[in-house]
């Protein structure tokens, strides 16, 4: 999708009676098309990915319920800052949530949230925890939302016994002829098919609550005050729907307190950083603000593992499958990212006795 070849002449009809002062491409989001509008105020439309995002009036139902329960808890809290606590969707001329254009082209608009900034990398141990206290904010914010009224916007997305029978679909079909170059990779996987069930036995034994969970919490879906850099709301809803919260702190970790990039081919320098996964583990906590029940506390060490461990599966069936979903820029990249992910799996069992210890001294503060 690209904004040069965009006509927004028409959806600015939608939404506002005389045409606004400024349009212009905004911001460097991959999958829906952002631009900055200035009328009477700045506005944030955006053109949404149907194509990865096929039902786009269910996701815009999940939007809306959840950034009026945020702000209705802000009100209730005595929020000074209500209308900044979550995105607020501007509806049309004609009262609608969103617009569907005469191509079934789908958008919608936001009002701009003032005085904030985006953070694209964290410089700072004090940048990861803010960003645990933002997300956990955002789980004590919806933690009586009721998650099974959310659609799912994306199906399975987290369910990790699926992703583990796609990869074994994968190595059964062998499409590419890479299977022998992988088999201790998929060895790596078999042996751990029992745990890719631990979250979902958890939830069918009742153990495991199901809450609204934001699925992409990465530091730059966060909003920071340009003054104090105190984290304002999260932003990037589209993925918003029901599942666990330690896969929400889990994939954080997964990325955040690796010692090396996703893709780095020299696994000796792949680990765990326990440093950075007290600080997120602190932040995530405090933001939570006593909303996790005791399992969810306890399974937050597991939730990391599954996340790495899910993540690897997806990159090494993508490669068996010919590369097909993820963007490669080399030879073998999905398999490097694999075995990047299978190790920092394989650091993070072996540091779970500690993970726990800082889970437990954490949680009883």
């Amino acid at each position: 999708m690209s904004n040069r070849k965009i006509n927004t002449s028409e959806v600015l009809k939608a939404y506002f009676k005389s045409a606004p002062s400024y349009c212009e491409p905004y911001g460097n989001g991959h999958i829906n098309d952002t631009f900055l509008v200035v009328a009477d105020r700045r506005y944030i439309l955006q053109r949404m990915n149907t194509v990865i995002f096929t039902k786009p009036a269910e996701l815009m139902e999940n939007i809306l319920g959840v950034t009026e329960h945020i702000r209705a808890k802000a009100r209730e809290m005595g929020s000074a800052d209500v209308e900044r606590a979550s995105l607020v969707v501007v509806p049309t001329l004609d009262g609608a949530k969103y617009f569907v254009g005469s191509e079934n082209d789908w958008w919608r608009m936001y009002e701009f949230t003032e005085r904030t900034v985006t953070q694209e990398v964290v410089e700072s141990i004090e940048d990861f925890r803010n960003c645990a206290v933002a997300f956990g904010k955002f789980q004590q914010m919806l933690a009586d939302y009721p998650a099974e009224k959310l659609s799912e916007t994306i199906a399975n997305f987290h369910n990790t016994p699926r992703r583990y029978r796609n990869l074994m679909k994968a190595v059964e079909a062998d499409a590419f002829g890479r299977l022998s170059e992988v088999g201790a990779e998929v060895e790596f996987a078999r042996q751990r098919e029992q745990f890719a069930q631990t979250l979902e036995n958890a939830r069918a034994a009742g153990k495991l609550p199901l809450r609204v969970t934001h699925n992409d919490t990465k530091l730059n879906n966060i909003l920071f005050d340009e003054k104090t850099h105190e984290p304002v709301c999260v932003i990037d809803l589209d993925t918003v729907m029901p599942g666990y919260s330690v896969n929400d702190f889990g994939d954080s970790i997964r990325f955040g307190a690796n010692t090396a990039v996703e893709d780095e081919t020299d696994l000796s320098k792949v680990s765990l950083d326990l440093t950075l996964f007290e600080a997120y583990a602190e932040g995530f906590i405090r933001g939570c603000n006593g909303s996790l029940t005791e399992t969810e506390l306890e399974l937050l060490p597991v939730g990391a593992i599954m996340m790495t461990f899910e993540c690897g599966m997806r990159f090494l069936t993508d490669y068996l499958e010919g590369d097909v979903y993820f963007k490669v820029h080399r030879p073998g990249h999905n398999l490097d990212r694999a075995r990047n992910q299978f190790a920092l799996v394989a650091d993070m069992e072996r540091k779970m006795d500690e993970m726990n210890a800082i889970i437990k001294r954490l949680s009883a503060n």
